[in-house]
This record gives structure tokens, C-alpha cells and sequence, in this order.
């Protein structure tokens, strides 16, 4: 047990005067380690917290560069750091909070090739992560190592909060045992999240960390937290390890980590199905240029279109799209567009499969656009 100095002893003090916690508990919580997948919205107050907390070693793994769409949920982060890796940010706030924790930082993406070494280092995994190829990895290479997975996600108005430990109770994938399609789903740049609810999702997760670390109270194992911020209401549903989950069930046919954007789907979504799928946005001012009667269909939502939109545009939205294909001529030349690309790729198929011949997706969306041709246009 580490032994803590004069200056922990007083910055802690209203740790060990709780019964659960107590000196032992604080030099629990400066053995520790713990992983952040993710300095974003999820993992700004979990980090924050546990820093604060004095957890000794905190891991952050994130390739990402602060942006200003960050900074209306992702705490961690300042104006002065836009432009910066999220990981020196992050490593600099941490620090500045409490000079007495050691924070490792890997400015790179999670990998099937990299994840089983960097979460073998920790004790503890917190995934903030905002996408499906990065959960069902993390969760795998939780479950082969033996480590608590500390789930969180958040979607709007929603979180979810939950810790899945195989030797204990269900993986994640006892309670998702196959991702969603890709284009049901939308993401949180396409849908929007309030940017106080991650505070919340993320501070519960920071929680169960100090739980587990510490050994007090009932984890969420078995447990699933639902949160509803329109009601502020929380929900709670038990959870049971599936014998046939594929990593953690009794006959386990995961043994080894796969390639998770192919399992997701990530890969043929992005890429479409081939040759003319999609168009870059500087080939489409090109061709705009010479084809006057080129269709442009923008399928995001109306309140999408109030913050920008490209001239000219059609707007459908894509929910609306199967019921009015009969506004769209029928021997048109299409080109689809949404916010970064993937809600326009299922518009795409969507009008194929009507038969209309000549569809292409913009790449990129209209975010691409504002960056490539049309910088008046506002991103968001």
C-alpha cells in the first residue's frame, strides 16, 4: 500500500473521512490504473473525476485533434487547445488538477493489432468510445484479458451506463450479440447530443471506477442503467451472460481479436459498392458546373437544412425518401448528400433499388463541401 504525503493527506481528506474509503481505499485509488478509450465527451468527466479522485495512473488512448464542435460537451478541452492532439489537451487539464497522477498517453487509434498490449498495462477499462467497431473491441479484448469494461453511451437525450466483466456477469455483446446496420444508427454529429448529458453518463462511469478500485457498494454487473434526460428519469434492467456468447459464453469461438470494422459493417458502408458509388465535392462543383439539370438531394433532416445547405439542393429527408420518389424524375442524374456521407450512401440504395439508374453519394457530405469547395458554408 503506497504511502500517502502530507499535501495527498489533505487534498483527499474528504475521502478518508468516509467509511467506505478511508486511507486504505485512498492508497487503492493511487495504486490504480485505469484506461480512457476516448478523450471526448464520455471520457473529458470521467478523466476529470478520477484525476480529481487521485487514481495514480490514468491511460488515455485517442488520435483525434480538438475541434470546436468538441468543445460544447468535451470538458476537458478549451478553446486555446483547438487544433491540438486531445491527448497533450487532456494531459495538460489532468495535470493541472492533480500534479500528483501520471498519465499515459496514446495518440493513436484502437486497433485489433495495438488493444490487447495498451489495455494489458491497466486495471481497469472506461470506454468512451462513439462508435460500434470500437466497442465490440474493446469488449473482446476485455473479456480475453480479464478486465472489467465500464460501458457508457449516450445519444441525444439518452445514456446508458453499465459494467460488463466476464469473470463476474455479461459482456456487451451478451447484451448486443450483433452491431447494428451501419445507416440505422445514426451518429451523434448526424443526431445530436445534449451537450450536459455526457457530464452525467461519464461521471457514473468514473464512479463505478472508484467503486471497483475501491471495493465498496454494488457495481453495475448484470446491471444495465438507462437514462432519460427529457424526464430525468433512470431505469434499470438486469442483464444475464448469455452460455452462448461467443466470447464470453461456455464454448467461446472468439479467441482472438478480429477485424472489427468488417463485423460492423463499417467498411462496405464507407465504400460503397464500388466504381461511381460516390462523387468527391470538388468533381461535383465540376459537374455542376456543365450539367445544369443534375439533381441534387439533400436527405438529412429539416433542421439540418436551417444551419447550412448546399445551393440548389433538393431537400428529402431520408425517412421520407421511400414515400416521395415520385418527386424525383425518373431519368434524372442523382447525386445524394447528407451531413459526412453515410445517411446519403443508404439514400443511394434506396433509389437504386427503385430503379433509378444514375445515382451517386457526395463523399463527405456537406461537411466536406463547406472544406473543400464552399467555405461560406457554416460546418456544424
Amino acid at each position: 500500500m503506497t504511502t500517502l504525503s502530507h499535501e495527498e493527506l489533505l487534498r483527499y481528506s474528504r475521502h478518508l473521512t468516509l467509511p467506505d474509503v478511508g486511507l486504505h481505499g485512498q492508497s487503492q485509488l493511487r495504486d490504480a490504473r485505469v484506461l480512457l478509450v476516448g478523450a471526448g465527451g464520455l471520457g473529458s468527466p470521467a478523466a476529470l473525476y478520477l484525476a480529481a479522485a487521485g487514481v495514480g495512473t490514468i491511460g488515455i488512448v485517442d488520435f483525434d485533434l480538438v475541434d470546436r464542435s468538441n468543445l460544447q460537451r468535451q470538458i476537458l478541452h478549451g478553446t486555446s487547445d483547438i487544433g491540438r492532439a486531445k491527448t497533450d489537451s487532456a494531459r495538460a487539464r489532468l495535470r493541472d488538477i492533480n500534479p500528483h497522477v501520471q498519465v499515459e498517453a496514446f495518440g493513436q487509434r484502437l486497433t485489433s493489432a495495438n488493444a490487447l498490449e495498451i489495455l494489458s498495462k491497466f486495471d481497469i477499462v472506461v470506454d468512451g468510445s462513439d462508435n460500434f467497431p470500437t466497442r465490440y473491441l474493446v469488449n473482446d479484448a476485455c473479456v480475453l484479458l480479464g478486465k472489467p469494461n465500464i460501458y457508457g453511451s449516450v445519444f441525444r437525450f439518452d445514456g446508458q451506463v453499465s459494467v460488463f466483466f466476464a469473470k463476474q456477469g455479461p459482456c456487451y455483446r451478451c447484451l448486443y450479440a450483433e452491431p447494428p446496420p451501419p445507416d440505422l444508427v445514426p451518429s451523434c454529429a448526424e443526431g445530436g447530443v445534449l451537450g450536459v448529458l455526457p457530464g452525467i453518463i461519464g461521471s457514473l462511469q468514473a464512479l463505478e471506477a472508484i467503486k471497483l478500485i475501491v471495493g465498496f457498494g454494488q457495481p453495475l454487473i448484470g446491471r444495465l442503467l438507462l437514462f432519460d434526460g427529457r424526464r430525468l428519469q433512470f431505469r434499470e434492467l438486469a442483464l444475464e451472460k448469455d452460455p452462448g456468447c461467443p466470447v464470453c459464453g461456455e464454448h467461446p469461438t472468439v479467441t482472438r481479436l478480429i477485424d472489427y470494422e468488417a463485423f460492423c459493417g463499417v467498411v462496405e458502408a464507407s465504400r460503397g459498392n464500388g466504381e461511381g458509388v460516390e462523387i468527391t465535392p470538388r468533381d461535383l462543383q465540376r459537374e455542376r458546373s456543365h450539367k445544369p439539370n443534375l439533381l441534387l438531394v439533400d436527405v438529412r433532416e429539416p433542421r439540418e437544412a436551417e444551419i447550412a445547405s448546399i445551393e440548389g439542393a433538393r431537400l428529402i429527408p431520408l425517412r421520407e425518401l421511400p414515400s416521395r420518389l415520385g418527386e424525383i424524375p425518373s431519368h434524372a442524374e442523382i447525386v445524394t448528400h447528407c451531413h459526412h456521407g453515410q445517411r446519403s450512401l443508404k439514400a443511394r440504395e434506396i433509389l437504386v433499388g427503385a430503379g433509378f439508374a444514375n445515382v451517386r453519394s457526395l463523399a463527405g457530405g456537406i461537411d466536406a463541401w463547406a472544406r473543400e469547395v464552399d467555405p461560406e458554408i457554416p460546418r456544424y
